[in-house]
């Protein structure tokens, strides 16, 4: 039987603590730390710096091991979709999205989602299970090191997007370690806005926003301000209504220049609408706010449709009398069922 655990799931702080209270020098972890994370090494570290105790203690305690690469898709405009299977055979979804010679990682934070939105092919597999923090970090490094062997001019991975498979706030412990060694100094040592986590509002996950999460970046699927609709593309808003999720966003301190960021999902004939244009603008007006437009993608089975260039565009110029910037999200790897809301890994 296997009583290693993964190297991975050890934020900074509690690899030192790890390494101190077995009697091995907690100055090892810089070490690894560089070792695996700023120079993304997959093999065990054996650096001349570390003890033989050392040695030995990484040896008979820590697994290196990452999820497998199973299948890639290319798209025609260079977004790039993996599908990441784990160590249980179940599987994931990573997309890599480019954007000025830099790429973007969209991660999975659970196998399915319970979360049920109607807009959302994930929504329709249900939920598996949570992802560990090793496994959300090991999409990351894969998808590193298959840019950097596949693509060694045009490798810069830059930004992390919690937007996968998954609802990131009900897997709250999970992304907040990997957030933190994301974040780490010693390592990868990304900076807080580099970092986004999406939420459908999910108020558990919130409340413990202020007091755990590191200072990174918040995304609320919002998508309509009416009742309603939201209930319908959101179950639970029912549950976890709207005014009550703003009532806890609007306590989040934000640093300097940072906003909250609201995805707003248009949808044919049903929330692109001017009176939902206006409605929004009134809604988030004097807030800190950056408003993300996304056109809907569709996918099989799907009720909805994409809307209309026009009624994009004439959203956009509503939202903005309300002195909002609300920014147009171009649609990318649609044609590998890799853009917002496409993923799927139901077998």
């Amino acid at each position: 039987m296997n009583t290693k655990t993964s190297f991975y799931q050890h934020n900074f702080e509690d690899l030192q603590d790890l390494l101190k209270n077995n009697a091995v020098n907690p100055a090892s972890a810089s070490l690894l730390y560089r070792h695996h994370y700023k120079e993304k090494k997959i093999e065990a570290c054996d650096h001349h710096n570390l003890s033989k105790a050392a040695r030995e203690f990484i040896t008979t305690n820590f697994d290196f091991t990452l999820p497998e690469i199973e299948l890639v898709h290319e798209s025609t405009d260079q977004t790039v979709k993996l599908l990441v299977k784990l160590k249980d055979g179940q599987r994931v979804e990573s997309v890599l999205i480019p954007f000025q010679s830099k790429y973007t990682i969209c991660l999975s934070t659970q196998v399915g989602c319970a979360m049920k939105c109607s807009f959302c092919f994930t929504g329709t597999q249900g939920l598996k299970r949570h992802l560990s923090t090793d496994e959300i970090i090991g999409q990351f490094i894969l998808a590193w090191n298959w840019l950097k062997e596949n693509r060694p001019d045009d490798h810069q991975l830059k930004n992390i997007v919690y937007m996968g498979q998954g609802e990131p706030l009900h897997n709250f412990d999970a992304v907040k370690k990997a957030s933190e060694i994301f974040l780490s100094q010693h390592g990868m040592s990304l900076g807080v806005q580099k970092i986004t986590v999406s939420t459908a509002g999910y108020l558990p996950g919130l409340k413990r926003w202020n007091e755990e999460m590191p200072g990174v970046n918040l995304a609320l699927s919002l998508h309509s301000v009416f009742e309603e609709k939201r209930n319908k593309l959101i179950p639970i808003n029912q549950r976890y209504p709207l005014q009550e999720v703003m009532d806890y966003i609007d306590t989040i301190p934000l640093a300097r220049k940072q906003y909250v960021i609201y995805e707003y999902l248009l949808i044919k004939d049903f929330n692109d609408t001017p009176e939902d244009a206006h409605a929004t603008g009134a809604f988030l007006m004097g807030k800190m706010a950056i408003i993300n437009l996304i056109p809907f993608n569709p996918f099989p089975g799907s009720e909805y449709q994409r809307p209309l260039d026009s009624s994009i565009l004439e959203f956009q110029k509503i939202i903005g009398t309300y002195n909002l910037p609300a920014l147009i999200r171009t649609t990318k790897g649609d044609d590998i069922l890799a853009a917002c809301g496409q993923l799927n890994t139901k077998v």
